[in-house]
């Protein structure tokens, strides 16, 4: 599904730098360099991270013509340091130029998402809680987000809303209690996994009673997190969702859940700090 993606994310993309085709002749700034210019190129990072991209960068050289060698000094998932030389591109000078923001635009988002996916993660050292991502992605980008979540060392929770349930207030409202929604999801779709969202204990007594399979405890304090804990004794994993910040993330571990879902892994992206130069 992810090499799908990638031709379709890549094809987008350079459709949007050349016109709506793709067409490397329509990169009108690099026709005016001679069209048997070779040159040599590095990709550098000018800060440390988790890279990620590898083949979001092959797939839009592939696409301007495979006449660019890619040779690579990283690959995704490794720490880089600032000023490490990631890559070295060979080739035609037009191809490069038109290439350069495309590949660039990818490695940098994803290697963000990876970077900070690695931060969060770093803190729940010491606990058996794993980090989760969220659907709060970017349009367009879902997989490429949420690949990058697993090269941070982050799980994907469902890429979407077909492969598991997650019945939140207002599908809990409009069924009419938590255990009729959960009763009719287990008809529906006996081998999906049924995760509902709860805002009180009592909520969560509820839930557990309904027999979920994972239940989200929506902004609980840490008390409350603990007491779930209690309630729940192993019969349901818990995850835990809303104010999870890097100076939030150990505590809400500690509390003994098992999941903790971070929207801003893939919402709040920042890019990696990236240059791309022509060797002399």
């Amino acid at each position: 599904m992810l090499e799908k993606e990638i031709r379709f994310n890549v094809t987008a993309a350079l459709s949007e730098d050349l016109g709506g085709t793709l067409d490397a002749s329509r990169d009108i700034t690099a026709q005016l360099l001679p069209e048997t210019e070779r040159v040599v190129a590095h990709l550098i990072t000018r800060e440390a991270g988790v890279f990620c991209g590898q083949a979001f960068a092959q797939e839009t050289f592939r696409q301007l013509g495979d006449d660019v060698k890619l040779t690579w000094h990283v690959k995704d998932g490794d720490a880089v340091s600032a000023n490490q030389r990631l890559l070295t591109l060979t080739g035609p000078a037009r191809a490069i130029m038109t290439g350069e923001r495309t590949a660039l635009n990818f490695i940098q988002t994803l290697s963000g998402v990876a970077t900070v996916t690695q931060r969060y993660v770093e803190r729940l050292a010491g606990t058996h809680c794993r980090l989760l991502d969220t659907r709060k992605t970017l349009p367009g980008l879902r997989l490429a987000l949420k690949y990058a979540v697993t090269c941070g060392g982050g799980l994907n929770h469902r890429l979407g809303l077909y492969d598991a349930y997650l019945i939140k207030e207002n599908h809990i409202f409009a069924c009419g209690g938590i255990d009729k929604a959960i009763s009719e999801a287990r008809r529906l779709q006996p081998a999906r996994t049924v995760e509902v969202e709860v805002e009180s204990l009592n909520e969560l007594e509820q839930a557990l009673a309904a027999g979920a399979d994972i239940i989200m405890l929506d902004n609980f304090s840490v008390q409350d997190m603990q007491s779930a804990v209690k309630l729940s004794a192993g019969r349901v994993k818990l995850e835990v969702s809303g104010d999870v910040t890097l100076e939030t993330i150990s505590e809400f571990a500690a509390t003994g859940v098992d999941f903790i879902s971070v929207g801003a892994l893939t919402k709040h992206v920042q890019a990696l700090d990236l240059s791309l130069r022509v060797a002399e």
